[in-house]
Formats: structure tokens, sequence, C-alpha cells
């Protein structure tokens, strides 16, 4: 028989981060601990880390849902967790966990063994000066892929600011993906996206905001540069080959924490191979316990593209663990500990 234990912990950005949304100070998260009441020294970890605004669950209802959880552990399928990805996420991690060895080891794969994950670096919205030193700063540590967050501040500043980057950098093989999180409205999208288009852009992720299919579709025949499905995805259950053939993106932004974990992540791993879609996967602001197990859920596949894995630097108060980035890549270091202190 199985037993299970909350914990709460509130994450704390370093410096706050510009979205189209707001400024992000902090990210409440919730950690499950499973375990067996006979070894309570062997335990898994899973992350339940919802973002408000964007997780299908209420931040409101998620320590009931939890404490649901904790009592029903050895019965889970009683209960009802559609409308809870971000639990789904931190179950499906905890129990993976727990059976190959309590140890923080998701998948066993060449991530876990020592090789790298090529990453992009994240640029945060802001005035044009915060946003270049981020720029700077990430190119001096050797990114060749930058993700710019767009869409809060005035559109031509931020054109202004990825010339001034090809024109400062041209010299460089520079990848530039920018993010608009839903905030172009559809009726000028286009025009938009054509002049983002001239300044080689890689993609966009989410131009315009969700449940506008008909539009969206109509953005993605049209479009001069490449589109990245990311929020439009999280709602989607069923039927996800059907949206696909209609809307015919040309990338997925895949948030395992935001699609209910690594199975239904798969899902769609799938259906954009089978459609020849382009895809990555990008971590949802987590601490370092879903960090890892989705850097370690990446290294089961070849991968094509850098992957939106650098949060783990976001935080004052994260989990110390043995991720490390050196360059523009993700290790797992085997030498380094992982500190369970708060779990204790």
């Amino acid at each position: 028989m199985l037993k299970a234990a909350i914990y709460y912990h509130n994450l704390n950005f370093i410096k706050p981060g510009g979205t189209s949304r707001g400024i992000l100070k902090t990210k409440p998260t919730w950690f499950i601990k499973v375990f067996d009441q006979i070894n309570k020294t062997r335990f898994g970890l899973g992350e339940c880390g919802p973002i408000q605004g964007l997780s299908l669950e209420s931040i409101d209802q998620m320590i009931d849902k939890l404490n649901e959880v904790k009592k029903n552990i050895n019965e889970l399928s009683n209960i009802d967790l559609s409308l809870f990805p971000s639990i789904n996420f931190g179950l499906e991690t905890a129990f993976l966990d727990l059976k190959i060895g309590g140890k923080k080891v998701i998948f066993k794969n060449s991530f876990i063994a020592g090789k790298p994950i090529k990453i992009n670096g994240l640029i945060w919205m802001g005035n044009k000066d915060f946003m270049i030193n981020q720029i700077n700063s990430k190119i001096s540590d050797g990114y060749s892929c930058l993700k710019l967050k767009i869409g809060s501040i005035d559109f031509n500043e931020e054109l202004s600011i990825i010339k001034s980057i090809r024109e400062r950098f041209s010299s460089k093989i520079l990848e530039i993906r920018v993010d608009a999180n839903g905030a172009f409205k559809s009726k000028n999208a286009l025009n938009k996206l054509d002049l983002l288009s001239k300044l080689k852009i890689h993609s966009i992720e989410q131009p315009i905001a969700t449940n506008q299919w008909k539009e969206l579709k109509e953005i993605c025949e049209k479009t001069p540069l490449p589109i990245a499905l990311d929020e439009e995805l999280i709602s989607i259950n069923d039927k996800k080959e059907e949206f696909i053939n209609y809307i015919k993106p040309q990338y997925l932004v895949l948030k395992p924490t935001l699609l209910g974990g690594f199975e239904k992540t798969k899902k769609w791993i799938n259906i954009a191979e089978n459609n020849n879609i382009g895809w990555w996967i990008t971590s949802s602001l987590e601490s370092n316990i879903g960090l890892n197990a989705i850097a370690q859920f990446c290294g089961n596949y070849e991968l094509k593209l850098p992957q939106g894995l650098g949060t783990g630097q976001l935080f004052s108060n994260n989990i110390e663990s043995p991720l490390e980035i050196e360059g523009q890549e993700l290790y797992f270091r085997k030498n380094k500990k992982w500190d369970m202190t708060i779990f204790e």
C-alpha cells in the first residue's frame, strides 16, 4: 500500500519575468511524494505547477484536489483529474520515479548518461535596453538560438530590437524564435507576420488568442513564416488528429505540465511526425524537479531542434539538482546531488 504527502513551495523569480499576460514574480508549486509505508526512505517525487490564466486548472482548486489525491493514492481511478493536467503530470512523474528507484531517474537514456540537450536562450519582455542586455548576455554565453517574448510593448519597438540583433550579430548564425502568447489581433496578424518574416524569424508561437480556429487556419495557410502552436493545444483532449488536419500548423510546442503528462505529450509527437510537422519540448516554469523529468523525457528522442529547457535558472529558491547549463546545453551531472531537505 502506498502513501502520499503534499508539499507547497512558492518559487520566487530572481528577476520579474515579463509576458504579454503581465509580470511574473512568483510561481505557486506543489510537489507530490509517493512512497511505500514499509520503506519510507525510497520515494517518487512529482511536481504539480499550474500557471494562473494559462493552465486548465484553477489555482484555488489545487489544494482540495491534491488532498483528494493524497487520501486516495491507491484508488486514483476513482478521481476525475481531466481538468488538472499539472496533477496528472506530477503523479506520472512520481510513479515513474518510484518504479525506477526513487532517485529522480524518470527515464534511463543518453541524457542521464551525460549527453547534453541543446536549448534556446529565453529573452523576457521589457523595455528595449532590458531586452538587448539579455540578448547580449545570452549570445556571450554561447547561445545560437534565442526565443523572444513579444506582444507587450510597441510592436515597432520589438521590430527595432530584432533588427538591431540582426545588424549587430550579422556574422553569427543566429536562430530567432518569437512567442506572442496570443497577443496579436487576427485582423492584423498576417501584416505583423510579414514584417517579422523580413527579419529571418525561425517561427512564431501562438500569434493570436486561442479558440479562433477559422482565423488560425487562414493564418497558417497564408503565413510568410512558420507558425508554432502552444496554448492552442492545452484544451484539446480528443480529436487531436482532426484538429491538426484542419489547422495544419508548421510546428508544435509541447509542454508536458500543461498537456497532462508524458503519455499525452507522446500522442502529440506521434501526430506531428505522422503529418511532417516539427516539434520541440518546452518547460513551463517548473522547479528543477519538473524540469529534470521533462529533460529526461526529451532524452528519449533524437532531437532535431533546440528545446525550451532553460528556465531552471529563473528562481532564487529552486531545488538544488544535478542539472547544469553550460553554454547553450543542459547537462545532467552525476557528481552533483539533489537537495531533498524540504521533502523530509
